[in-house]
């Protein structure tokens, strides 16, 4: 095989193409829009933070003041003499912040404005809080509040609004040249994506028509392996890793015809296999023993009791039958399991009672045929037979949501845990210590509701030594 390395090497070289200059403008597109945000970003945290100050600091700075004047005695009591102070160095602190952070030289200008009268601000703080302490000078002391604090916290706030003003003119300047500086980028940017679709479509075109082109065959030769022609083969091409490709795919396809003709095979022995379980399924003893009770009721001239084990038997395995089918409906499985306890309680009339009560709901729902016999028939031979006494089956049936419950109980001699814990372990297909598999009715079950249904659906049992024994067979609700 020729080696080829076009493709990759187009490939890259379409990809270069494409992601290197659009990387360079992403990183342009993204510095220069960082430094948009920037500037914008520190303008308004600017106007934030002097904001603050514009909103409550001449209110409280007003009240704060009027207390300390008019209650110069209780002062303390009432509000915190000290706060006054605070406020102005934290203003202060603030406004020199801003300063230092200043872009402009009329900004600048007006915050050393404000810092200036906050200095003189808090002299005359001072001023009155040590006056405010001398008796008898209340009316010097309004007199100062109204003259010096409240006139200088005026001009701080007017100060303060101005600054603001000027911020927010130069945000409108600044919004300006953004919009500028934008559409300036966008248009060199528009001229480098047109040229970028320009080389990339150039480059493109030769690079896609030799890959599609032999994909689209690949893809009708699969439509065919699809549709069941295992000997259809991909023709040779020109391009190394489409080669690859193609070997894969022939090999592939020749595995499948393998695999399909072995699904026929396995098909055809299943088949044969589900037969021979069947058989396995109908007791020969069971059948010896019906007939032999028929011959001896002939024999005593009990032609009713004929008739009615005739029929019971004849519709056991009618359903065991079922034409072939794997699914009857849960009406024609009662029937069944009915028809084999009817033949069974009449040999064991004097140990056995049985109660079948099927919700009607259920009725219009599929089950695997031969599910619930074999509980049935475990029930009497290992639990109603091995305990003294009559015994009594029940066999259940109820629709639980979207599934179907089934179970079948007995109150024979029941398991203990070690037996219990032995037959779990059997119906989930473990041997036992010397290599054996026993329980096999039981684990067949099981591997059928799974295999049909899913491991999610299966057979589970209860037991209690001396009190009996519950299979339960949850499936989901399937209709014909």
């Amino acid at each position: 095989m020729k080696r080829q390395t076009s493709m990759k090497n187009r490939l890259y070289l379409l990809l270069s193409v494409c992601l290197i200059p659009s990387v360079c403008m992403v990183v342009y597109l993204l510095v220069r829009v960082n430094g948009f945000s920037q500037r914008y970003d520190s303008i308004v945290k600017n106007i934030t933070r002097a904001n603050t100050y514009n909103i409550v600091f001449k209110e409280d700075m007003d009240y704060l003041m009027y207390i300390i004047v008019v209650n110069s005695e209780r002062a303390e009591e009432l509000v915190d003499t000290g706060k006054p102070q605070a406020m102005i160095d934290e203003a202060m602190d603030d406004f020199y912040k801003l300063y230092e952070a200043a872009d402009s030289d009329s900004a600048r200008e007006s915050l050393k404005r404000i810092i200036k009268s906050l200095n003189i601000l808090g002299d005359r703080v001072q001023e009155i809080k040590e006056a405010a302490l001398v008796s008898g000078s209340y009316d010097e002391n309004m007199n100062r509040l109204d003259l010096n604090v409240r006139v200088l916290t005026d001009l701080i706030q007017e100060q303060i609004q101005k600054y603001i003003y000027d911020q927010a003119s130069y945000l409108e300047k600044l919004r300006v040249s953004i919009r500028k500086d934008v559409e300036q980028t966008v248009f060199f940017l528009s001229i480098g994506v047109a040229g970028i679709f320009a080389v990339a479509f150039g480059v493109s075109g030769k690079i896609i028509s030799s890959i599609t082109t032999p994909i689209q065959r690949l893809c009708e030769v699969a439509k065919q392996a699809g549709q069941g022609n295992f000997l259809v083969r991909m023709e040779e091409t020109g391009t190394y890793e489409l080669a690859v490709l193609k070997e894969s795919f022939n090999r592939m396809v020749e595995e499948l015809g393998k695999l399909v003709e072995d699904i026929r095979v396995e098909q055809r022995n299943l088949r044969a296999a589900e037969l021979q379980l069947l058989q396995e399924q109908i007791n020969p003893h069971f059948l010896y023993n019906t007939l032999d009770t028929i011959i001896w009721l002939a024999e005593s001239g009990d032609t009713e009791q004929v008739v009615n084990m005739v029929t019971s038997l004849s519709d056991f395995f009618r359903t065991a039958l079922s034409k072939g089918n794997d699914f009857i409906l849960v009406h024609e499985e009662k029937r069944h399991i009915q028809s084999y306890l009817e033949i069974q309680q009449f040999r064991y009339q004097d140990i056995l009672e049985y109660e079948i009560c099927f919700d009607e709901e259920v009725y219009q729902y599929q089950i695997l045929k031969l599910t619930l016999q074999p509980l049935v028939e475990n029930a009497l031979y290992h639990g109603i037979k091995n305990k003294r006494g009559r015994g009594h089956i029940q066999v259940l049936a109820e629709k639980e949501g979207d599934e179907l419950v089934f179970q079948v109980r007995d109150d024979g001699i029941g398991m203990t845990p070690e037996r219990l814990e032995e037959v779990r372990r059997l119906i989930s297909g473990e041997r036992t210590r010397d290599g054996e598999s026993s329980g096999f009715g039981l684990f067949n079950i099981n591997q059928r509701i799974c295999l049909h249904y899913g491991q999610e659906y299966g057979l589970a049992v209860e037991s209690t030594y001396r009190k009996g024994t519950q299979m339960s067979i949850r499936i989901p609700c399937v209709k014909k």
